[in-house]
Formats: structure tokens, sequence, C-alpha cells
């Protein structure tokens, strides 16, 4: 696994060992990454199920400014720290050991507002619903930001709240890429 474009491209990026996350692999990140547009000029990231940190790392890489990185699992947050420190640029990214509403309930006391979030949760675990809810009514968009939802491609995402609008779903192996954008109507 490794960066794929940007200021820390080409460099390694460890993983944890084990089954117990599924690391998006270089080839969705970088059609991630193509559709939502190459390059970013500053903004914040949140990267909720972080695993090892690379999307959030991706992002900033790329030219997001801050990247929020969370992630429940210990041994999870000593690899993202363990990324990070390769970058030489800690002070852009912010590591939490939470769960995914205690990290939506902190933005929220911190009014930080969000460019692009990232959602990849362990399959087993999906409930992008809430979560995307919880980014809505804990006010935490910025105009035109962009959702992308990693799942099994067998599952879809039935989000009821016209204020998100599909912007895209593509199929890659057994995963499926959900994008949306908040239009705020």
């Amino acid at each position: 696994m490794r960066v794929i474009s940007g200021e820390y491209g080409g460099r390694t990026l460890k993983s944890l060992k084990g089954t117990t996350t599924r690391p998006t692999t270089d080839k969705v990140k970088e059609a991630v990454f193509h559709i939502i547009g190459p390059y970013f000029d500053g903004g914040t990231v949140l990267d909720l199920y972080s695993g090892s940190g690379s999307l959030g790392i991706e992002a900033v890489s790329r030219g997001m400014s801050t990247a929020y990185l969370v992630d429940k699992n210990g041994e999870a947050i000593s690899v993202i720290d363990e990324n990070i420190r390769m970058t030489k640029e800690e002070s852009k990214f912010v590591v939490w050991r939470k769960t995914d509403h205690q990290a939506l309930a902190e933005l929220k006391r911190t009014d930080k507002k969000l460019d692009l979030v990232l959602l990849d949760p362990p399959y087993a675990h999906e409930e992008l619903n809430s979560i995307l809810q919880k980014l809505i009514d804990f006010d935490l968009l910025n105009e035109s930001a962009l959702i992308v939802c990693e799942t099994d491609k067998r599952v879809s995402i039935d989000f009821g709240d016209e204020s998100l609008e599909l912007y895209k779903e593509k199929v890659y192996g057994a995963s499926k890429i959900t994008f949306f954008e908040w239009v705020n109507k």
C-alpha cells in the first residue's frame, strides 16, 4: 500500500496485520480520487473509519489542509501515527481514538466544517444512514462537501434526505463506492 499521488506520492504506508481491517486497494483509491478531483486547494477531510490512515493521508498529499483520522482500534491508531510520521507534516493531521458517533459529536463541539468525508466502515458494522444523518444534523458539512462511502457491492445506501445528492456509484470487485454531494436544499 502506498500514497498514489501528490506531495507524498510513492511513499509506502503500513497497514494493520490480520483481517480486522480491509484496506482500500491502491486501484480503488486512485479511482476514487480521480472521480472526486485529483487535487485539492485546501479544505478539511474526515476519514472516519481510518484503519491505516491511507485515504486521509492521500487527501492531504493531494492538497487538503487538514485531516481528521478516526478509528476506535488502538492498533490502528498506532499504525496511523506511524504513517503520519512518514509525511513529516504531523501538524496537518488530527488523530482520534473514538467511535464514529463520538468523533462526530467532538467535531460538532469544535465547530469544524468538512469539505470531504471518507466513510469506509468495516462491512459487518455498516450504519451509514445514521452517520450521514448526523453529518447533516450536526451541521458539519461545508457548501458542496463530498462524501465517499465504500461498502460491500451488495449494500445499498437508501438515504432519504434530499440535501445529499447521489453523485455517482461505481463497483470495483467486491466493493462499491457511492459518492454524495451536499446540496443543502
